[in-house]
């Protein structure tokens, strides 16, 4: 049976008790799920912790129906392209430091989903180089840039 990403995040909603409306878009590497609500501070939560859990479970139940079903990002009222662009312009100022300075900067604490973020924004730049630290006690990384080493 396939998945229907639309229906499955809706039922949730639903269930949660929030009166919403889901918008599905097509993606190059996926879906987008735009939810329509006037209670969107509840759902994105905490620097969108409650979005980024929403879109965690709306995976794993597609991927339990079609493993096949592509990868679908959540988004509410417009906040993770709003995310993204705050973290690629985050990404290009540390950029624009290391290669005026030549120093190391560091990113603060970040998910795995906008760390992709600012690796990807940064990845076709000669002069940089990024990587991925642990943070003790969290599950989150920061995000070291350097000058690229020849």
């Amino acid at each position: 049976m396939p998945a229907e990403p639309k229906a499955t995040l809706q039922k949730i909603l639903d269930l949660l008790g929030f009166t919403a409306t889901v918008e599905e878009h097509s993606l190059e590497d996926g879906l987008l799920l735009d939810v329509k609500t006037e209670d969107s501070g509840r759902l994105i939560g905490r620097q969108g912790q409650t979005l980024a859990d929403l879109q965690y479970i709306t995976n794993r139940m597609l991927f339990q129906q079609d493993q096949s079903c592509p990868k679908v990002t959540v988004d509410v009222s417009g906040y993770r392209s709003q995310a993204r662009d705050a973290l690629v312009k985050k990404a290009k100022e540390a950029a624009e430091k290391v290669r005026r300075w030549g120093d190391v900067v560091e990113l603060e604490p970040l998910s795995a989903f906008d760390r992709r973020i600012v690796h990807n924004a940064v990845k076709d730049d000669p002069d940089i180089e990024t990587h991925s630290v642990e943070v003790e006690g969290t599950d989150k990384k920061v995000i070291l840039f350097r000058p690229r080493q020849s």
